[in-house]
C-alpha cells in the first residue's frame, strides 16, 4: 500500500511532476497535516532538500 507522499515521489521519479515541494506546500495550505521531519525526508528523497 502506498500513501499520497509515496505517490508524489513516484510521480517525480517518472517525470509526471517536476517538483514535489510546491505540491506539498499546497496540500499543507489546504489542511493536509505532515510532520516537519517527514516533510524534510520527502524533500530529501525527491532531491529537493537544497532548494
Amino acid at each position: 500500500m502506498t500513501g499520497l507522499l509515496g505517490i508524489l515521489l513516484a510521480a517525480k521519479q517518472q517525470g509526471f511532476v517536476l517538483e514535489v515541494r510546491p505540491i506539498l506546500d499546497d496540500l499543507i495550505a489546504n489542511s493536509f497535516w505532515i510532520r516537519e521531519k517527514l516533510y524534510a525526508e520527502v524533500l530529501l528523497l525527491a532531491g529537493e532538500s537544497g532548494i
